[in-house]
């Protein structure tokens, strides 16, 4: 007898939904190539657009020689892993991987992850539980805030970049367990920095871990790439030292760094590690050639200031707010939901990819276009991309007064 499969009832989804398209919040997935002509760009909807929204920040995501390596490594390792790292996925290039990271990162020992997002997550968790404690800067990546989520350990949101306010959350709750300071090293929404020289000082004073997300920051500061925890002489005072490969490396993965006993520790605690299958090699082997890019072509970083510089100057004499900072994050400040919609779909008509950001990624009532420049884009591309963004700016009436 066949039985009557009744079923579930989704009108709290509809409803739920109806309120995101009501507040202009509602996501949908659009796709996009790389454009193989023109680097920097991307194809949409059949039309060629300035990529202003990608983290691609070298502009490695179509390197020649990291291509080639993955290739290679396809041909002799296969397409997957096939099993969790303590099964039978650690091949042999991890170990090299991982002892390449270290010396980069002038650590101890170094831990390959699948994503940023498993790494800050299981990392978070496996360091604080229940009686201890996280303070997390309200700008952080969901990842760091999930993570404490996930310990079960309290969980303080201090303001941005607001030292005052987390030093008195510091002295409130200097009775508990352990304590983990998180912060992004550069807020990725903002583009501006965290101040590290402070946090150093207070995580001393209060006796607290401090973990420090490089996931935006990794490959653009630094003299060869280390991070802004490198470029500020910090990286000795920082206990965790987190990056990934999907930005500025241009594939896909992450990183922990830090002493030996830290990165055993997280080997047998991090749940996200020890329950997945680990990376395909040929994604290792790209990793490899990127990390030597990074190291050595200095010239992408050089370039990508001075493009970041005018780009932002551009746009801030064109009378938009974009914030502070010297990175290649150059967000300009919207406010209201529809009308970042509204900007974002008038610069794709005139060939630029500028992502409108909203919440619960950015606080309510700060949608913004969120602009990323790369060292693939010229800076006549760049010049030519301000003018036309000013132009439509003016037609939307998004100048600031």
């Amino acid at each position: 007898m066949l039985c009557r499969v009744v079923p579930i009832n989704m009108n709290w989804m509809e409803n739920e939904l109806e309120k995101l398209a009501h507040a202009s919040n509602q996501r949908h997935l659009r796709d996009s190539t790389k454009s193989p002509e023109r680097p920097g760009h991307i194809v949409r909807g059949g039309n060629s657009l300035l990529d202003l929204a990608s983290n691609n920040y070298l502009g490695l995501a179509g390197h020649p020689d990291i291509i080639q390596a993955i290739c290679e490594a396809l041909q002799v390792e296969g397409a997957g892993s096939g099993a969790s790292r303590f099964v039978t996925g650690n091949g042999s290039v991890y170990g090299r991987l991982e002892a390449a990271l270290a010396s980069w990162q002038q650590a101890e020992a170094s831990l390959v992850f699948a994503n940023g997002y498993m790494a800050n997550s299981g990392v978070i968790a496996a360091l604080t539980g229940r009686g201890d404690i996280v303070f997390s800067d309200q700008y952080n990546h969901a990842s760091i805030v999930d993570g404490a989520v996930l310990s079960r350990a309290d969980h303080a949101r201090y303001r941005h970049n607001d030292l005052e306010h987390l030093e008195a959350l510091l002295h409130k709750h200097r009775d508990k367990g352990r304590k983990l300071i998180v912060t992004d090293a550069l807020f990725s929404m903002d583009g501006d920095r965290a101040r590290l020289h402070e946090l150093v000082k207070l995580k001393r004073r209060y006796d607290a871990m401090l973990m420090v997300d490089e996931a935006h920051s990794g490959g653009v500061y630094g003299e060869k790439g280390e991070g802004l925890c490198h470029e500020l002489g910090l990286h000795r005072h920082v206990d965790v030292h987190i990056g990934t490969f999907s930005k500025a490396f241009g594939i896909y993965g992450a990183y922990a760094s830090g002493n030996n006993v830290l990165i055993r520790y997280l080997m047998n605690k991090v749940r996200p590690l020890i329950y997945s299958t680990a990376l395909p090699p040929s994604l290792l082997a790209g990793i490899m050639t990127a990390l030597h890019l990074v190291q050595t072509e200095h010239w992408r970083r050089n370039y990508l200031r001075s493009t970041s510089e005018m780009f932002r100057s551009a746009l801030t004499n064109a009378g938009f707010h974009v914030g502070e900072g010297d990175s290649p994050i150059v967000p300009i400040m919207v406010g209201d939901n529809e009308r970042a919609l509204r900007f974002s779909e008038a610069l794709e008509a005139v060939g630029i990819a500028g992502i409108a950001i909203r919440p619960p990624t950015v606080p309510v009532g700060t949608a913004r276009i969120r602009f990323s420049v790369s060292s693939a884009h010229t800076f006549d591309e760049l010049r030519q991309a301000s003018a036309l963004i000013k132009k439509v700016g003016d037609q939307l009436g998004v100048l600031r007064s």
